[in-house]
């Protein structure tokens, strides 16, 4: 199998950058305004549809017998699965807003092995593979020294399957510690960041797969501490947890507990709507 990850990395490689140029093609010729509503607050773009299309009939071709796992076309769950979202930021995206990514993952029974986040707009890529550590744009990268919460910057995903309650208690846990809390709408940037040290920590009561794998994987690679999806105990993931969405917190080492504390207050058992 270390042969056939071999050849998978070299084609995500390829692939993730064509990706994101037909995202930032989609991004210079979209029509302020041009976007439907899956649900609230939950955005749709022509050039969602057309990446994940293009992603989808690469792999296809390519690696016939693998899974694929999107989010805008759904999918099978598979032991060789890969697990793509098109546009990270979809909301950033139709606002005319250049912080969003293409984030592709590739899992074995559900853990990530090899993830690659693409920035259109810069051409920043971030890549991991297991146990071969993670890399922007070909350096290696290590999450943040930080040890003292008072010195620290973590960003904060907000979801709707939670109370607004609960959101604003975990924030003031996290201010309350001592951290500065920022949110730039694009849970996989997020988790790049962290990998990279751009930010001290990322936590979100509810990701989908897609959002979150590539950079999970990037963030342990980097040195971090990170829950595994859908507690799977020392997997980042599990093949079953794929389909629904769970907490997400990476991080930093030393701010592990204080994020922890943060995610328990967001989804408490009087946190959901």
């Amino acid at each position: 199998m270390m042969s056939d990850l071999s050849t998978r990395a070299a084609f995500l490689h390829d692939l993730a950058p064509k990706a994101g140029d037909l995202a930032r093609s989609g991004f210079r010729a979209r029509t302020a305004g041009t976007y439907t509503l899956k649900g609230p607050q939950d955005f749709l773009t022509e050039t969602d549809l057309a990446v994940e299309t293009f992603i989808r009939a690469e792999i296809g071709a390519a690696f016939p017998s693998d899974g694929i796992l999107g989010e805008e076309g759904g999918g099978d769950l598979a032991a060789h699965l890969w697990v793509i979202d098109p546009v990270d930021g979809t909301a950033n995206f139709a606002r005319g807003v250049p912080h969003f990514c293409v984030s592709i993952s590739f899992c074995l029974q559900g853990a990530p092995v090899l993830g690659a986040i693409f920035h259109p707009i810069t051409g920043e890529f971030w890549f991991a593979q297991i146990g071969q550590g993670a890399q922007k744009n070909g350096a290696a990268m290590r999450v943040t020294a930080t040890l003292d919460p008072h010195s620290a910057c973590v960003e904060m995903g907000w979801s709707r399957r939670y109370s607004i309650a609960g959101y604003l208690a975990a924030q003031g846990h996290i201010l309350q510690g001592g951290a500065n809390i920022r949110r730039g709408g694009s849970g996989a940037l997020a988790l790049a960041y962290v990998a990279e040290g751009r930010s001290d920590g990322y936590l979100e009561a509810a990701m989908q797969s897609w959002d979150c794998l590539a950079g999970m994987l990037m963030v342990r690679e980097a040195g971090g501490s990170v829950l595994s999806f859908g507690g799977g105990g020392d997997d980042l993931a599990t093949l079953g947890a794929l389909h629904s969405p769970h907490p997400v917190r990476a991080c930093t080492p030393a701010l592990a507990a204080l994020l922890d504390g943060a995610l328990a207050l967001a989804i408490g058992k009087d946190g959901a709507e």
